[in-house]
């Protein structure tokens, strides 16, 4: 009997999914087989895939083959995974199996909605799907098609045609494939550079290698601007193993604000430092006050916000991402009074603040939800002049807000650094908990207050930084806040069985 080739291909929006499935089928139907497509789409987006189905089947002449609708676990031949969780799905689903399928899968990632709630790392294992690919598959042909994709200037649906050719799961040439992108007459020059690099990747044993990280320069080597160069000196000073993390918070501090503000977070760093004996914990230290510091120093604010969606690369990577079909850009914002009150000087929105009447005005005139059209003039530019308000930052009551919780939180770190190295490290890594701006700010601050309240009644523990670290694990489990919830009833079920004691 003969059996049709049954391929699934699994894809999310704007990967080309079903341009990949027409090229299959026009691919059959050029070679004299016979061909079918159905389409199971996804609720959204990113929540879930569309899954393709299609079957193929070289027919005797006056016989007309009946296709199944749906791909049946255990009985696909060919599962095309347009990026690397929904490969893992599929294998969920039993669409794999190790006596007949080829898997054909891009490695990169693209982030669920589960994975983007989760306010610390919901990053889902990669090696779980691996792992689970190698044992369930036939024939693996897995990389990172997506950077091949943008080498090519195209989408990722030509480098996985590429590959499918490279494995010859399909018993066409290669000519066969190229010929079918050509007649589609759509985007042929970029789709065939795409196609060429999937299947000359085919066989790199690219499946479970991690890239080797790249040789860079000297951390801190001077980069010809005079000031600049006179704190990487300073930064210089301070232990080897934190230079790496000083170089990018000073890059990233500075380019927040300016070379002034660069100074003070070297100080910041500096004093934290002092504190902590000369061993091998002062690295770890270091290292951490580089990085926490630098990102309590760049805090979220209306001008920062601002500034991101109106810096000059943000319309081109959107336009590329988009590939041209860009029809508007609207920025969903939802400034509170709070955020308003943060932008006027710190005797004034501390006047406003304790008077309701005018907050809960300002909050009726300037908060609440925004929609902001920034491919439009007037949009782009009311973004553009609040970013420009970056020079006054230091003058408004959100940076004495700020300045004031930063100075709190270090002399916490600086009190314990010397006698507990690793619960510094801990408390500083608790600047974590801390993102975003409005209400986002405002839950993250909690839990950090917290943290660093529960912290205090555990200095002196010889577990103090183990337990710092699980409360700020569990904080990051949830939005709400109900894991550190439960953390925190343990806490004070063992510190307050010690007070009784």
């Amino acid at each position: 009997m003969i059996r049709p080739v049954t391929i699934a291909v699994l894809a999310i929006g704007g990967q080309g999914g079903g341009v990949l499935v027409d090229w299959i089928v026009a691919l059959a139907e050029r070679e004299g087989w016979r061909a079918q497509s159905t389409s199971v789409p996804g609720v959204a987006q990113r929540t879930g895939a569309t899954i393709y189905y299609v079957e193929a089947i070289e027919a005797p002449a006056g016989r007309v083959p009946v296709f199944s609708p749906m791909a049946a676990p255990g009985d696909v031949d060919i599962v095309i995974a347009a990026e690397w969780m929904e490969a893992g799905r599929a294998i969920q689903r039993g669409l794999v199996t190790p006596d007949r399928t080829t898997l054909i899968a891009s490695t990169h990632r693209t982030l669920a909605v589960s994975e983007k709630e989760i306010p610390g790392d919901g990053l889902a294992d990669s090696a779980t799907v691996t792992a689970a690919a190698r044992a369930a598959a036939k024939r693996v042909a897995a990389f990172d098609m997506a950077a091949l994709a943008e080498q090519a200037g195209n989408v990722v649906s030509s480098v996985l045609f590429g590959a499918l050719c490279g494995t010859g799961a399909l018993p066409f040439p290669r000519a066969a494939f190229e010929a079918v992108i050509a007649e589609a007459g759509i985007g042929v020059q970029g789709s065939l550079r795409g196609f060429g690099l999937g299947f000359d990747a085919v066989d790199a044993p690219a499946l479970g290698v991690k890239p080797q990280p790249p040789v860079l320069p000297p951390a801190l080597a001077p980069l010809g601007h005079q000031a600049y160069d006179a704190l990487l000196l300073r930064a210089a000073a301070l232990p080897v193993g934190a230079h790496a993390m000083l170089a990018e918070g000073l890059k990233h501090v500075v380019s927040y604000q300016d070379i002034d503000y660069g100074s003070a977070y070297l100080d910041a760093v500096e004093a934290v430092v002092r504190e902590v004996p000369v061993s091998s914990a002062r690295d770890t230290v270091a290292e951490a006050a580089a990085k926490y510091i630098a990102r309590a120093m760049a805090y979220d604010d209306v001008i920062r916000v601002a500034a991101l969606k109106t810096q000059p690369s943000r319309s081109p990577r959107i336009q590329r991402e988009m590939r041209g079909q860009v029809l508007a850009v609207t920025e969903f914002m939802h400034p509170r009074a709070e955020e308003m009150l943060g932008l006027l000087p710190q005797r004034a929105g501390i006047a406003i603040g304790r008077r309701p009447r005018l907050v809960a005005l300002l909050d009726r005139i300037a908060g609440g939800p925004k929609r902001i059209r920034t491919d439009t003039v007037v949009g782009f530019l009311t973004l553009y002049i609040v970013a420009g308000l970056r020079g006054w930052r230091r003058k408004t009551l959100r940076h004495a807000q700020e300045s004031a919780r930063i100075e709190t939180w270090l002399t916490t770190v600086r009190t314990v650094a010397g006698k507990d190295p690793a619960l510094a490290a801990e408390l500083l890594a608790n600047q974590r908990l801390i993102k975003g701006y409005s209400e986002t700010h405002a839950r993250g601050l909690d839990k950090f207050s917290r943290v660093m309240a529960a912290s205090e009644r555990l200095a002196g523990r010889p577990d103090a930084a183990v337990w710092v670290r699980r409360l700020r694990d569990a904080a990051l489990k949830d939005e709400q806040g109900s894991t550190l919830d439960a953390a925190l009833r343990t806490v004070d079920s063992f510190l307050d069985e010690r007070t009784a004691a």
